[in-house]
């Protein structure tokens, strides 16, 4: 549609606008679902293979915003914009790109930050879904041959059976949108209280935070357990209709200068994914069939978001055999840790002196 808008703009030009009142609250609703969806008494599943792709994950973040930040000098353009070319929008997805485009916008005075971010987290989304099968087949090639046969004394993940489960009803959705609406109104209180201190973040951290602390204490008292499914169900509802938002009041004439630039980053970025997850996620995740789809996961979500990454391993582990670890630990650090580490490592990343001030 934003296309169709630019077409529309450039023959005739008219202009369309929106209203976009609900947007920010969409986006915040689909980062408390994060939150509620991280059940930290299920990390020790996860076991040491976890921590170590934690571990991985940080690396690509790190290496993501230095080359975003670096080409960005050396192009001319905006430092800021290598951060949105870089993890924010690469690992971090649309959700994550728009919402650090609107800090950017509001608290740095950056221009078009919105329309870069959802451009690079759509090339990221499309190019996560293409390498991550190439790599995935060559480092099958080179690891040991998985196990053959599933594993029936292990309970496949909800991943791997997406159509086992009970059914979500009228009152579990209620119940969730009551928890949702906490997460917000919490969230928004936390924020504007830290606004101006050194512990300043992003509203939509502040709503993530808060559903993880919400769903894990009820949980831990015994008081209500979050249904996951349920959750799931109304994040992607909030997600696409915040990106139906966003992408249609995306105006990509004001892009045109920036495309090549662009381009440029995140086509390195692009190389930089593959090679990562050749020489680094499979052999740090040691060097065998799970290895494997750990990397092509990691290409999924490292460029794109977890939904990609879910798709990757499943085109493997559908020709290959499975990978009940690769299952269990994508999805725990795709859907929820990388969110947290990475606006820990774009906050490190912004008190960089390359960066501006922010504004007042």
């Amino acid at each position: 549609m934003a296309l169709g808008f630019l077409l529309l703009k450039q023959t005739t030009g008219f202009e369309v606008s929106f209203d976009m009142s609900l947007k920010d609250p969409l986006m915040l609703a689909f980062f408390a679902t994060i939150g509620l969806n991280a059940n930290l008494a299920s990390l020790k599943k996860g076991g040491k293979a976890l921590s170590i792709f934690v571990f991985v994950v940080v690396g690509l973040l790190l290496v993501q915003n230095a080359i975003g930040i670096g080409m960005a000098k050396m192009l001319g353009l905006d430092p800021l914009m290598g951060l949105l070319a870089g993890s924010i929008t690469l690992s971090g997805g649309h959700g994550t790109g728009a919402a650090w485009s609107k800090v950017f916008s509001e608290r740095y005075g950056f221009e078009n930050a919105t329309e870069v971010a959802m451009a690079c987290a759509t090339f990221g989304l499309v190019l996560g879904g293409l390498i991550g099968g190439p790599v995935a087949r060559y480092l099958v090639k080179h690891s040991s041959t998985p196990n053959g046969t599933p594993d029936d004394t292990e309970v496949p993940t909800a991943f791997e059976k997406p159509y086992s489960g009970r059914m979500i009803t009228s009152l579990v959705l209620i119940e969730t949108l009551a928890l949702i609406a906490i997460c917000l109104t919490v969230g928004h209180v936390i924020a504007d209280f830290l606004r101006g201190t050194t512990f300043e973040l992003p509203t939509f951290v502040c709503v993530l935070f808060v559903g993880v602390v919400l769903s894990n204490t009820m949980h831990a008292v015994g008081f209500y357990r979050v249904f996951e499914r349920a959750v799931s169900v109304l994040g992607n509802v909030s997600l696409s209709l915040f990106l139906a938002m966003a992408l249609m009041s995306l105006k990509l004439w004001e892009l045109a200068s920036l495309a090549l630039p662009m381009l440029a980053i995140l086509l390195v970025q692009t190389l930089v994914m593959a090679l990562y997850a050749i020489f680094v996620t499979y052999r740090i995740m040691g060097k065998n069939y799970d290895a494997a789809v750990l990397a092509a996961g990691h290409c999924g979500f490292g460029l794109g978001a977890t939904p990609t990454a879910i798709a990757n391993m499943q085109a493997i582990t559908d020709r290959f055999g499975p990978s009940h670890l690769a299952f269990l630990v994508v999805p725990m650090v795709g859907a929820f840790f990388i969110d947290i580490v990475n606006a820990i490592v774009i906050k490190l990343y912004l008190m960089l002196p390359v960066f501006p001030a922010v504004m007042g």
